[in-house]
């Protein structure tokens, strides 16, 4: 029980005030807030199988800076795409895209999260703990109510903001993660 509540706890608060808790924030204004949890919850399973399976098995296979840069390249084009017009960007979403709302979700948070404090965090402590399990049951329950919260709140935010407000703020979100991420990397 010990792995889970340090794994919980420490996801919890390292997910507070994360990218992916604003992530989860702006995406809550672009898509219906049941398909952004079940994305979320369904990125959040995927990055924490993959992390304590990494973490109590082979260690880290990729250099964590590469991983960064490549979400903080991702996180600008998203930021950059959520720029275009709101009947734009639906329209050819439903001619272009290959994914519904709930993949674009679960794929835009695993590619947010990797390589990300929380993701790190799971696979240490999957391999320093002695039980996997605990450490995965508690790091998903931690992330789903921390992004459960951003969910809530960008959801508050999308009926009070104007759909063009909460676009532009969704993008600089995204935008300033985006190069936020590129200047620590390069740092």
């Amino acid at each position: 029980m010990e792995a889970f509540w340090a794994s919980f706890l420490l996801i919890f608060f390292a997910e507070m005030g994360d990218k992916t808790q604003f992530l989860v924030m702006a995406l809550a204004g672009r898509y219906d807030s049941r398909r952004v949890f079940v994305g979320m919850t369904l990125g959040i399973i995927v990055v924490h199988a993959m992390s304590v399976l990494l973490g109590a098995t082979i260690g880290s296979l990729l250099p964590a800076e590469k991983m960064a840069i490549a979400a903080s390249i991702l996180f600008i084009c998203f930021g950059l795409w959520s720029l275009k017009g709101e009947e734009d960007a639906e329209e050819e979403e439903c001619k272009a895209s290959r994914f519904g709302p709930v993949m674009t979700v679960a794929l835009t948070f695993i590619i947010g999260e990797m390589g990300d404090k929380t993701q790190l965090a799971a696979v240490a402590l999957a391999s320093e703990m002695n039980s996997w399990l605990m450490v995965f049951i508690g790091a998903v329950a931690g992330m789903i109510i921390a992004d459960g919260m951003g969910l809530v709140v960008g959801n508050y935010l999308q009926k009070k903001i104007s759909p063009p407000t909460m676009q532009k703020v969704s993008a600089a979100i995204f935008i300033v993660f985006g190069v936020a991420g590129l200047v620590q990397c390069l740092l």
